[in-house]
């Protein structure tokens, strides 16, 4: 399958002081709002870079964590590798570094003085990782090397947005060796069907496409890149992970070579596969609505806020208890009593944040015996006696995840078309995805499609699996956030 389309925004101007920008009149603008509203990240000091506020931090580290699970229990073990690379290393691998050179942040100088090699600042850790798998492989025996790396990188960025596209930023890499290519095949596959696929539908709720991409998309240095393709929510395609098969490239540019169990001496076949704080970005554009965030429970950073409403006898003390309560129940929740502030306001911040289920306890209900819960992802309130809050709350939460996906599921089909020709897919990739025959598309064709900036997402097969290589009759789906 291949996707095609128009790259989304989310631009890093002065936000909305106001209401958010409608989606419908402004997209990239109605993302830095909620950016900034919901206090996800601010602009860093330098261009290009970002500061992730605690709110957007929190998200990340829920994703973190359930990408780390899965990893994990793909094999591969987490380490650490150095920022800083020499520029010589970088230079081994000429595919790679043609493809990064742009990118490059370059230091020339240290401890005051000029140094005698330059260094660079990690753009991917393809390089020194390699240099040092070098080093630990000798025998079959030692094989697969599995090894991942959560870490910063930079790569200079001259139209950044944040969480989509910064000179810096937050993400994982995997890089492993395998005795066979069906090794290493099998296990790029594996990464991104357990751990990304899995991640992104089931944890972040949003459906995506799979297939590799073309010669002219995939990773500088890889022979073949898996991708996953997400729809956002004005139509266009997120690239949202990617894992790489790199053959034999850098196994011969570094000399990583093992005796096999005759005793000759092969080099091995490798893969290197990641995601990142792009995630985020995914979460906002495919959930998100004009009212701000609505994150799936399993990310969301406070999964219910107890709101008192206002002041009243035995308002503070149901609160509490029923806050208790949903913390024994497993439930991440806080207490916004904070009767200083106007009601109003408090809900709409909670709302902009994306809390899933918000509990708000007043006199007058409580006099009734009730509270009012009210969810997020369907802005749907509902009276709830006080000893069935908390039992409310956790039934509620068990359908936002699905309710999401649903959602995303249906508005990526609604917007997807059947096409034979490029001119089909050039008007269907204004607002959605297209799927085309990858005979009627090629390179040539391809090159059309980037002229109507428009880009190829994915190949697949017509059924819909993952093929190896460019099938002659695949299909074509589009739209292109980055």
């Amino acid at each position: 399958m291949v996707t095609t389309g128009a790259v989304s925004s989310g631009g890093a101007g002065a936000p909305s002081k106001g209401a958010l920008t409608p989606r419908a009149d402004d997209f990239p603008r109605w993302y830095q709002d909620v950016v900034a509203r919901a206090e996800l990240a601010d602009n860093g000091p330098v261009r290009g870079t970002m500061v992730i506020r605690p709110w957007g931090y929190a998200i990340w580290e829920h994703l973190q964590a359930a990408l780390d699970q899965r990893i994990k229990a793909a094999g591969a073990e987490n380490a650490y590798f150095p920022v800083f690379i020499p520029e010589a290393f970088l230079k081994l691998e000429a595919e790679h570094v043609e493809g990064f050179s742009p990118e490059l942040a370059v230091v020339t100088h240290g401890g005051g003085k000029e140094l005698e090699e330059p260094v660079v600042v990690r753009p991917t850790s393809e390089t020194v990782i390699n240099h040092y798998f070098a080093k630990w492989v000798q025998s079959h025996r030692d094989l697969p090397l599995l090894i991942n790396q959560w870490a910063n990188v930079v790569r200079w960025e001259l139209r950044p947005r944040l969480f989509l596209r910064t000179s810096e930023f937050l993400w994982q890499e995997g890089h492993t060796v395998h005795a066979t290519e069906g090794d290493a095949r099998d296990y790029a596959l594996r990464i991104l069907r357990d751990v990304y696929v899995d991640t992104m539908t089931q944890v972040a709720a949003i459906p995506v496409l799979t297939g590799h991409k073309t010669a002219r998309e995939r990773f500088a240095g890889a022979i073949r890149t898996w991708t996953c393709e997400g729809m956002m929510g004005d139509g266009k395609a997120l690239q949202m992970g990617t894992s790489h098969e790199l053959g034999q490239n850098f196994a011969q540019a570094f000399d990583i070579r093992f005796s096999d169990t005759d005793g000759n001496l092969r080099y091995p076949w490798q893969t290197s596969w990641g995601v990142s704080t792009r995630l985020i970005g995914a979460l906002i554009m495919a959930h998100g609505d004009d009212f701000g965030l609505r994150l799936p429970p399993e990310l969301a950073p406070q999964q219910a806020v107890v709101m008192v409403a206002r002041d009243g006898e035995g308002v503070q003390r149901a609160a509490e208890s029923l806050v208790a309560d949903l913390t024994a129940a497993g439930v991440r929740v806080v207490l916004d009593d904070r009767t200083d502030t106007g009601f109003g306001r408090r809900s709409v911040d909670w709302e902009l944040k994306g809390v899933p289920v918000r509990v708000e306890v007043g006199p007058r209900d409580l006099a009734e015996g009730t509270v009012t819960m009210v969810t997020r992802h369907r802005r749907e309130k509902a009276s709830v006696a006080v000893g069935a809050a908390t039992a409310a709350v956790v039934t509620a939460l068990g359908s936002v995840a699905d309710d999401l996906r649903a959602e995303a599921v249906a508005f990526r089909d609604a917007r997807t078309v059947d096409v034979d020709d490029l001119a089909g897919a050039i008007d269907a990739g204004a607002s959605g995805f297209a799927r085309v025959p990858w005979a009627v598309v090629g390179q040539e064709g391809e090159q059309q499609l980037a002229a109507s900036s428009l880009s190829v997402r994915c190949l697949q097969r017509p059924d819909g699996s993952l093929a190896a290589s460019d099938p002659a009759g695949g299909d074509v789906a589009g739209g292109d956030t980055g």
